[in-house]
């Protein structure tokens, strides 16, 4: 995989962006790309069904599978488990405008979002906002708490602006390979 020199890559020089972006693409075959689609959509199947989905054997899809996750071309083998179901049903996308962009603040903050499990993704972004977010909580009462305690205490936070999902229309982390 070509990448840009580790040193480079990470140190604090280049934006993260940046830096992620500078990571070359692996190249992939038309086997490759079957059998990443067929994970995508379930990676319980088994090496003898990737297999014969993708026309190779069992151990060649074992050498793959086993490059793809040291690649990390894989990243996380997860179960999606369903919010609804565990009693978290409601679901906001919240826009972060942050007072000031020093790096140890943003730095800060990123770490305070990793450390909340009522937040399912973070997004540091271009635009009129910094961060994205995507939050569950059983409750427009149990949000309201989770807004007052992570962003109205915050004095790093200049506005937020929260978007309440009312219909999951697509959702899924499948990437077009």
């Amino acid at each position: 995989m070509g990448v840009l020199p580790e040193d480079v890559r990470n140190s604090n020089t280049l934006p993260t962006f940046l830096r992620q972006a500078a990571i070359m693409p692996t190249d992939l075959d038309d086997i490759d790309r079957r059998l990443l689609q067929s994970l995508q959509k379930d990676n319980r199947l088994t090496a003898d069904e990737l297999g014969e989905i993708a026309g190779v054997s069992r151990s060649a899809v074992q050498r793959r599978l086993k490059r793809f996750r040291d690649e990390g071309i894989i990243e996380a083998d997860i179960s999606v488990v369903s919010a609804k179901a565990v009693g978290r049903p409601m679901t906001f996308v919240v826009e972060v405008e942050m007072e000031r962009e020093r790096t140890d603040l943003l730095d800060e903050f990123r770490r305070s979002m990793l450390a909340l499990d009522d937040v399912q993704q973070c997004y540091y972004v271009t635009g009129h906002a910094d961060f994205i977010l995507v939050v569950t909580a059983p409750d427009m009462s149990a949000y309201e708490d989770f807004s007052r305690r992570v962003f109205n205490d915050n004095p790093n936070i200049r506005r937020f602006h929260s978007n309440v999902v009312i219909d999951r229309v697509k959702v899924g982390l499948q990437v077009p390979v």
